[in-house]
């Protein structure tokens, strides 16, 4: 039992080391071969800060751990919002500007009820994979093409204070930290499967706590910063950004990779607070009297309290 416990406490330590060294190699690179801001902010930052959970899910669908793949990628949408969100706005409240509120939010409810409609048949076949990894192009087709028309394009807030890296570096850390975050996914998932195994509980609840709330740890810690510095503007379009990428991405290329048999409490449990959480967060963040909303500590609290909830609920009903 310490060995899996070891696994995923180096596991751990190591994906999300190597997930900074692999985005800040990847963003470098593109800098060094002229690829626009806007394409380093949406491509690298976008698909970079969720390499983990997109890891995890693809080598847990490889080893035929299904419920691990869906756990991380629906686990992690809800500690961005109940856990991330709601620690972020109890220490400082959190601005929604109106663009959030009338396109972010709006498509991120969308692709939400999408993914539970294909979930309907309690499986992920090849088919609805492919589905959300077609909205997924769409939407960053219709992202970039959006952001070309705006001139003013400057590079990401995450990396305008990264130093200069030379091309063998930068190369150097794209390769070390993907192979390290490929091998660190892989230790996570087997601790993971084994400590499932011996409490008796399934991989999907091990996926929904340990590997979501451990693939999500860069958003947490980031979000926590950025609130103590008191610069959170930008807290809520991160998170549907990520939760975006863990619906389309993280599902779909698991999907593809391993078609997957679903638990019904996938639809009825996970999918159903996740869906909560997201119009939660809508109603939260919207304001009658202003153009931009925002969520202060007492809507951090009840997001906060209702994640405490879910896991206990969680803790309670698998053992």
């Amino acid at each position: 039992m310490l060995l899996p416990c070891l696994a995923i406490i180096i596991g751990l330590i190591l994906l999300v080391w190597s997930a900074d060294r692999f985005v800040d190699g990847a963003a470098a690179t593109a800098r060094h071969f002229g690829m626009p801001p806007l394409l380093i902010g949406i491509v690298i930052i976008g698909f970079g800060t969720s390499a983990p959970e997109m890891v995890v899910s693809a080598i847990s669908a490889v080893d035929g751990s299904p419920g691990i793949a869906l756990g991380n990628a629906y686990g992690s949408n809800i500690t961005n919002i109940a856990l991330i969100l709601g620690l972020t706005a109890l220490i400082k409240p959190v601005l929604v500007h109106s663009q959030v509120l009338k396109q972010d939010l709006p498509l991120l409810i969308f692709v939400t009820a999408i993914s539970a409609y294909l979930l309907y048949d309690m499986q992920i076949s090849r088919l609805d994979a492919l589905i959300l990894i077609a909205i997924l192009a769409i939407y960053m087709t219709c992202t970039i093409w959006q952001g070309l028309r705006n001139k003013n394009n400057v590079l990401p807030e995450e990396l305008q204070h990264q130093k200069y890296m030379s091309l063998s570096k930068a190369l150097f850390w794209l390769l070390v930290g993907l192979i390290l975050l490929m091998a660190s996914s892989q230790l996570l998932v087997w601790g993971a499967v084994e400590i499932a195994h011996y409490f008796g509980v399934s991989d999907l609840v091990i996926g929904l706590t340990i590997v979501a709330v451990g693939t999500s740890l860069p958003e947490l810690a980031s979000s926590i910063v950025a609130a103590r510095k008191g610069e959170v503007d930008l807290a809520v379009g991160n998170i549907i950004g990520s939760n975006l990428f863990n619906t389309l991405a993280v599902v779909g290329i698991a999907g593809v990779i391993h078609p997957m048999q679903v638990e019904s409490a996938v639809l009825s449990r996970d999918v159903l607070i996740m869906s909560a959480l997201t119009v939660a967060l809508f109603i939260f963040g919207y304001s009658f009297k202003q153009q931009n909303g925002h969520i202060g500590r007492f809507k951090g609290l009840l997001l906060l309290i209702s994640y405490i909830a879910y896991n206990t609920y969680l803790f309670y009903t698998a053992v």
